[in-house]
């Protein structure tokens, strides 16, 4: 890979430098920075609106959709710096995932429906597709849709759906032909959230956060023109939402960023103001994060290469997302090992260092090598696509 920008590029990258600048309140990002989740969630939302105004809302999707039309390069160079500024995420499931594929597959009155909303911030989507017996084997997904007249009646229950609580809209994969191989009975839906028979059930996680839900749907009725493609078909537009934004950038930024801030508390306070970088064993630790956290950069550098010569990337992503997640676990494990007992506080409590991010990473990490495909799928696709190995 060539690692400088084009003139082009360089540009790009400094034009999104001023504006994350001008428009991210001061001191955003510090380790002392605070914000109440009502300022932060209404930030958030004039956040969307201002990205959406510069046409970065959805920097890949076509101009002619309201996107920016972007290249790959223009794409990464955009995640890249909002990562750096430790900004909120551009997009989430509405632009990453929900747009791109009514944009692939949708009718033209489904992306005069729906690209719109998900460009001005006004929606917010959530992606249904596991459920308690159908995670990394999605294809045994039991939800059922069941044709009635001009709607599909939706019985079942997904889980591990990340902000259900707060969607109006959900992507769906349920079955509805049970008598067909499994990989070849299930269609994709674009559901209302507001429809009749939901119940979305917050699930709590080990950090205090209901990030997750798990949601049931009894007798929901969708109309047939929210299916999205062919009926039996959806198994395979579902596969090509999983293809979008896989570079894991952000993921690998924040690992260095993690690292930055645990080396200069470490340096500066330590948990009893002295210095613990004079400790061979945390230096060397610290370094060697530090230096797996490079690596990780360079993993999501040789995605978006790929991407940029028009290539899919396959087991190479999975191989940039198998090492970020458990590099994140593993800063994490420094992080509060270093800190000492001090590690173990919360954000509640007085003097917790950094406030209480040690504690929240290192709960939250758990969960790094679960979502988007656990560990063990991510050593399958490396095997088999990658190193050519049999399947059994």
């Amino acid at each position: 890979m060539d690692f400088r920008d084009t003139p082009e590029e360089v540009a790009f990258r400094q034009e999104v430098h001023s504006f994350l600048r001008q428009e991210l309140p001061e001191g955003w990002g510090s380790p002392d920075f605070h914000m109440s989740f009502p300022e932060r969630l209404a930030f958030y939302r004039q956040w969307a609106k201002k990205l959406g105004q510069k046409g970065w809302m959805a920097p890949a999707w076509p101009k002619e959709y309201g996107g920016a039309g972007m290249s790959i390069m223009q794409q990464f160079v955009l995640n890249e710096e909002v990562a750096k500024a430790r900004a909120p995420a551009v997009g989430g499931i509405g632009v990453n995932f929900a747009g791109p594929t009514v944009i692939l597959y949708g009718t033209e009155e489904q992306k005069q429906e729906y690209l719109p909303p998900i460009l001005s911030g006004d929606v917010v989507w959530c992606q249904g597709f596991s459920e308690p017996e159908a995670g990394s084997d999605l294809a045994s997904l039991r939800t059922r849709a069941a044709r009635d007249g001009d709607d599909y009646v939706i019985n079942g229950q997904k889980t591990w759906t990340s902000g259900a609580q707060f969607a109006q809209k959900m992507i769906l994969l349920a079955r509805t032909d049970p008598d067909a191989p499994k990989h070849k009975g299930i269609s994709y839906f674009l559901l209302d959230m507001k429809s009749r028979g939901i119940d979305v059930r917050p699930l709590t996680n080990m950090a205090g956060v209901p990030g997750f839900n798990e949601v049931f749907f009894d007798n929901v009725r969708v109309p047939s023109k929210d299916l999205l493609g062919e009926e039996n078909r959806g198994w395979y537009i579902g596969t090509a939402t999983l293809d979008f934004e896989r570079s894991s950038i952000g993921a690998a930024w924040a690992s260095a960023q993690g690292v930055e801030d645990l080396t200069r508390f470490a340096r500066e306070q330590g948990s009893n103001g002295s210095n613990l970088l004079r400790k061979p064993n945390v230096r060397w630790e610290l370094a060697e994060r530090s230096i797996e956290a490079e690596v990780a950069r360079m993993l999501s550098y040789r995605v978006a290469s790929l991407q940029a010569r028009g290539q899919v990337p396959n087991y190479e992503a999975s191989i940039a997302k198998l090492y970020t997640s458990e590099l994140q676990q593993r800063i994490a494990a420094t992080g509060v090992k270093t800190i000492g007992l001090y590690g173990l506080l919360d954000r509640r409590s007085k003097g917790a260092p950094l406030r209480g991010r040690l504690t929240r990473a290192y709960l939250w990490a758990v969960g790094a090598t679960i979502g988007g495909g656990t560990s063990e799928i991510q050593r399958n696709i490396i095997a088999t696509r990658g190193l050519g190995l049999p399947r059994n």
